[in-house]
């Protein structure tokens, strides 16, 4: 072989190598499900987006859940945001944030309450991580 062609050779041999511990570092998926547990005859309006995702408005009678599902940016930069609306009231909240979320859930179960968002403790097994509303 000439020297060109193992330059070619090493260079492309990186390259799988570098391709192939690439594909091991990209990050798990994430499946965020929110549940409406306002209460019996309540419906709850959730509308969810990131930066590049629109995932439109979804309308929950109680006990119903919109699920979505993600590949976290390798960066730790994913935002998903929501407004929830019911009988008047309007609320925002980050309800998948990366550097937040990503060492507590796979699968992020969260039950959207009065007082506020809840989500799933894998430790104690109740909705008892609960946040304020964003505004």
């Amino acid at each position: 072989m000439n020297s060109q062609m193992i330059n070619l050779v090493w260079v492309l041999s990186i390259t799988v190598l570098f391709v192939a511990s690439e594909a091991s570092l990209l990050l798990h998926k994430a499946d965020v499900l929110v549940y409406n547990d306002l209460g019996v005859g309540m419906q709850l309006m959730v509308h969810c987006k990131s930066r590049n995702d629109d995932l439109r408005v979804r309308i929950l009678s109680y006990r119903n859940h919109f699920e979505f599902k993600f590949r976290p940016q390798f960066w730790g930069s994913t935002l998903f945001h929501c407004t929830f609306k019911w009988n008047g009231v309007s609320h925002r909240f980050d309800i998948y944030e990366q550097n937040r979320d990503i060492r507590l859930c796979n699968r992020c179960l969260w039950n959207i309450t009065l007082k506020g968002p809840c989500m799933l403790n894998s430790e104690t097994s109740k909705y008892d991580i609960c946040y304020p509303w964003n505004a």
